[in-house]
């Protein structure tokens, strides 16, 4: 297991690469919403994925920082797409 400052994990990788990353992955939510599958069911599927690449690939201690900080990133309005009211 690989060892990395908790900005590391967020640093890493081109712009674009994510983008792209986020394609595929808004396509294959869509198409398990097609296929009957919750959306809870899949989002949550997708986080825990995520988090268990990314603890293979940076460390616990590095993704727990990271998730740590997602909180204020996510009240901060980060993640939300739709418009506020």
């Amino acid at each position: 297991m690989t060892s990395a400052s908790p900005s590391y994990v967020e640093l890493d990788g081109a712009e674009d690469e994510r983008r792209a990353a986020l394609a595929y992955v808004t396509e294959a939510f869509a198409e398990a919403i097609l296929a009957g599958i919750e959306s809870e069911s899949f989002a949550h599927a997708a986080l825990f994925a995520a988090l268990q690449e990314l603890v293979e690939t940076y460390g616990e201690e590095a993704v727990s920082a990271f998730a740590g900080r997602l909180p204020s990133r996510i009240e901060a309005g980060e993640f939300t797409v739709a418009i506020k009211h």
